[in-house]
């Protein structure tokens, strides 16, 4: 995690595109979450005095629902995350720990799960936590547009008391990675709130918004305020608007995204991490790309620390792996220090001789990729392989890309927390852009699914992966929390759960 005063004027991002959003599931493909920018210290003399409010409010779109498989990315997801709990929550390294699940077991092939949910849990309403609750709320999550994709293994769930049993189409190993789903009472998700079982509840019935800690939260109480003011913000220009003027004192943002804006303010940040890979992609079908030879000397060619710190301002993790440095599963024996010699003789031991120029694919509207890649570009060009960049709007950027238009693309995916990597690398894979077709990697990705020890699974896959290189993994990025000043004191935000440690949180108000 990473603290620092902001400069008077933040360059912010606000959760603004469809593909993927701040705090938000896995709709699959590219482009940002929320926005962000390289911020520059601000000396003790130019700090601002701290604002301490007197009530904590977050920003809230009136009349759109809070319910969490069907709400709007950004201030919502962060309300529901106060309101609701899945089966699961991903921790700060992104892996899953139980929540209102309190044990499972698994058959022999890894493809029939049973969960028994944790004894003792009601809804803010006083209602037991069933097990068809959250086979209803997991239904309707594997029709939405937020979950389809990442339920698509699944073939069947069914319900029996305090047990909730997943049939899978094959097997997955890492299953309760994703089922950090937030559940909701059966029957209410077609109130604004539903219902659901987490620290706080909705009210509005004095006609003011506000969320009040849940008296019958199974953890206990703990919650840091017993109300938390909701103040409207029906677009994401207002929602700065009351940022910037302490009328809210904590969105969400995600700092390397496309269209900053303006905003002042006396405020800090932190990040989390996500499982958003940053990545340069091959298209394996041309010359000379379809060596691979030639890919893996092109992904000893750069420094990702380097691009991490100079064009993403830290916001992200460098990574050699498509899966992220901060999970246990991160095979770093493998890791290879970066070389300028080692690229050199690498090119030349691959055979290749200077030819055309190749083209590198980048959406133009994400300044930051574009940035990255005119420094791959020149970085290769100087090496002796010509690269020029083609930044293209868009959906002219994605055009090119499903038609193979390219020698090589500046690629993001929000990978799933069970790291599976078969729609990026398996052969006809969703992701697969580059057109890669290996019958060992398949048979990889498929023990990888079904390893009960999925870390020496994981670096078999990386280890082949490092020496065939369809992809070239660059990053992981961050997603980060801003925050009034000296109002919110020891928060660690995950990628799911801006308040992940919500009850060792301190919020300072003023005095009544």
């Amino acid at each position: 995690m990473k603290r620092r005063a902001l400069a008077a004027m933040l360059l912010l991002c606000l959760c603004s595109l469809t593909l993927s959003g701040c705090w938000q599931e896995d709709l699959s493909e590219q482009e940002s979450l929320t926005p962000i920018q390289s911020f520059e210290e601000e000396s003790e003399a130019e700090e601002e005095h701290a604002i301490i409010p007197e009530v904590f409010s977050l920003p809230y779109a009136p009349g759109q629902t809070l319910d969490p498989i069907t709400c709007t990315d950004g201030m919502q997801q962060t309300i529901s995350s106060l309101l609701y709990e899945g089966l699961f929550r991903l921790n700060p390294q992104l892996e899953p720990e139980a929540c209102l699940c309190e044990s499972y077991t698994t058959d022999a092939t890894s493809t029939v799960y049973t969960f028994t949910l944790r004894a003792g849990v009601t809804f803010s309403d006083g209602s037991a936590l069933t097990a068809a609750d959250v086979k209803s709320t997991l239904d309707r999550a594997r029709t939405s547009e937020r979950y389809q994709q990442r339920l698509s293994g699944i073939s069947s769930i069914s319900a029996s008391g305090n047990a909730v049993t997943i049939t899978l189409r094959s097997p997955n190993t890492g299953l309760p990675a994703l089922l950090d789903i937030p559940i909701v009472k059966s029957g209410t998700h077609q109130n604004t709130a539903p219902t659901g079982t987490g620290p706080y509840l909705f009210s509005d019935a004095d006609g003011t918004a506000y969320l009040v800690a849940n008296q019958s939260w199974w953890r206990g109480g703990g919650q840091p305020v017993d109300r938390i003011l909701l103040t409207e913000a029906a677009d994401w220009d207002t929602m700065l608007y009351r940022f910037t003027t302490h009328d809210v004192q904590l969105i969400t943002a995600d700092l390397t995204g496309i269209s900053p804006i303006n905003a002042t303010g006396n405020t800090s940040y932190l990040d989390a991490n996500t499982t958003i890979l940053q990545y340069l992609g091959c298209n394996t079908a041309r010359a000379p790309l379809d060596n691979a030879a030639f890919r893996k000397a092109l992904a000893s060619g750069f420094n990702r620390t380097y691009i991490v710190s100079a064009f993403l301002s830290g916001h992200g993790t460098a990574a050699q792996f498509p899966v992220s440095p901060v999970s246990s599963l991160y095979p770093s024996a493998l890791e290879e220090r970066y070389s300028r010699d080692s690229f050199t003789a690498a090119l030349a031991a691959s055979g290749y001789t200077s030819g055309r120029t190749l083209s590198l694919l980048v959406n133009q509207e994400n300044s930051f990729k574009v940035s990255v890649a005119q420094y791959l570009a020149d970085t290769f060009s100087s090496a002796g392989v010509p690269v020029e960049v083609n930044a293209l709007p868009w959906e002219e950027y994605t055009a090119a890309m499903a038609a193979g238009n390219f020698d090589l693309y500046y690629g993001e995916v929000r990978l799933t927390a069970d790291w599976n990597l078969t729609s990026l690398l398996g052969s006809g894979g969703s992701l697969n852009y580059g057109h890669w077709s290996d019958p060992q990697m398949d048979q990889l990705l498929s023990a990888y699914a079904s390893a009960a020890d999925r870390a020496s699974a994981m670096q078999n896959l990386c280890a082949y992966l490092r020496n065939q290189a369809p992809i070239l993994p660059i990053c992981f990025k961050s997603t980060s929390v801003l925050m009034q000043n000296d109002v919110v004191e020891g928060l660690t935000p995950t990628m799911m759960e801006p308040f992940y440690n919500l009850t060792d949180c301190t919020i300072h108000l003023q005095s009544s």
